[in-house]
């Protein structure tokens, strides 16, 4: 086991976002060894020299139990103290947590835990069971929801989803045939006003870090270039609420309409990281991580924009048909602060297109948004038969698949 004088091996389960890369160099610069394990070969992190070793898994959303192996090989191989899920794949490496080596933690809730935040559905009733406002929402397959449907503009979206993927604006007179047959889905009256999304770092109910920021320019549903803000304190009133009656612990992070009355409603919750950590300042980050119950409050950088700077480009130049838009675009892309450049950790930033291939060549060729791609190989799919018994039993088995792969594939990237 690490201790003060030696320093904790941590694996990041993921490798190709941004916030993966924001993270791997908070912990190196607070003296940790840092390995990454992604279903990619090539990612966004893989030549910072914040990485110390990198790793190919197979993908979880295909092939789950081998995942889990693969990262349980590398766990045990690397003797590792810390996991620290990233993003999508958070919900299959919970289940790792019963199988983990003694000296082993895992920086995430339990699995049943993190699938009722997911589940959009079971969030919201969380919320509502908090005494916190939250907005009507039904199962798609509910009376009640072809009753709201026909009532008031409402929005349609799958129970567990990431990225906006199959999500539809629904109003009284356009409502698919069909669509309300759905029970894994949900619909929600919808909200309008501003947008606001949140990441929050917790230990037993109490908040060691909080942001509160909203996106300037968007690919698809997801914000690229983003400002933190500091006039919205009922939203991160909500938060703390929220946190407290639950006791929650680890990363959470909500997305937000607020009304023209200033009442925050939640719209859903991402028990994961997000690009909120960018405003957060790496040594006290890295702390909080390491070591959540002895940490000091994480101080928020001074710099209150940032932006993935390639992917912002891209949306510049996509609207330049729209001389308005393309000027509010152009105009936050220049004065936000890329995330990927850093004096101290260059090469990122130059290969970022060829490193990022894997989820590229979707965009470019497949048809795909970026968060689409970026997730498609390592979200819950809805197929898996486990995703519906979840929703009794909250705990299910590792989805076992037919075809075989090697544990796990060492990349040699910064080997030490």
């Amino acid at each position: 086991m690490a201790t003060e004088t030696t320093p904790k091996t941590v694996l990041l389960t993921l490798g190709r976002l941004p916030k993966s890369l924001e993270l791997a160099r908070a912990l190196k610069g607070a003296g940790c060894r840092v390995l990454v394990a992604d279903p990619f070969a090539w990612h966004l992190s893989r030549p910072s020299n914040a990485v110390d070793k990198c790793y190919q898994t197979p993908p979880p959303a295909k092939q789950q139990s081998e995942y889990l192996d693969a990262l349980l090989t590398i766990i045990k191989a690397e003797n590792v103290d810390l996991v620290v899920p990233v993003s999508e794949e958070a919900l299959h490496v919970s289940l790792l947590a019963p199988r983990l080596p003694e000296r082993t933690q895992i920086f995430t809730n339990p699995h049943g835990v993190l699938w009722d935040l997911n589940d959009k559905y079971l969030f919201n009733r969380l919320a509502q069971s908090a005494g916190l406002p939250a907005p009507e929402t039904h199962l798609a397959n509910d009376p009640e929801a072809a009753r709201l449907v026909q009532t008031t503009p409402c929005v349609f979206k799958p129970r567990i989803g990431c990225s906006g993927q199959k999500m539809q604006m629904l109003t009284p007179d356009a409502v698919p045939e069909g669509l309300l047959s759905d029970a894994d889905a949900i619909v929600q009256k919808r909200v309008f006003g501003r947008e606001l999304s949140t990441l929050t770092l917790c230990q037993d109910g109490k908040i060691l870090a909080h942001v509160t920021y909203e996106g300037l320019v968007f690919s698809g549903t997801v914000a690229v270039c983003f400002q933190r803000v500091e006039d919205a304190p009922q939203v991160a009133q909500w938060v703390a609420d929220f946190v407290a009656a639950n006791r929650y612990s680890y990363f959470l992070a909500f997305d937000f309409i607020v009304d023209q009355d200033g009442t925050p409603w939640p719209l859903e919750c991402n028990p994961r990281l997000t690009s909120g950590i960018h405003f957060m300042e790496h040594g006290d980050l890295a702390a909080a991580v390491c070591d959540p119950d002895n940490a000091p409050p994480v101080r928020l950088k001074a710099k209150k924009r940032f932006q993935e700077g390639h992917t912002t480009l891209l949306q510049v130049y996509g609207s330049v048909l729209k001389p308005k838009q393309m000027a509010r675009r152009a105009g936050a892309m220049v004065t936000s602060r890329d995330v990927l450049w850093s004096g101290s950790d260059p090469l990122p930033f130059p290969v970022m297109t060829f490193s990022s291939w894997p989820v590229l060549k979707q965009v470019l060729f497949g048809g795909k948004t970026f968060g689409e791609a970026a997730t498609l190989d390592i979200a819950w799919p809805a197929g898996f038969p486990e995703a519906n018994a979840t929703r009794q039993a909250r705990a299910p088995q590792p989805v076992r698949t037919e075809q075989a792969v090697s544990a796990a594939d060492p990349v040699n990237a910064h080997e030490t």
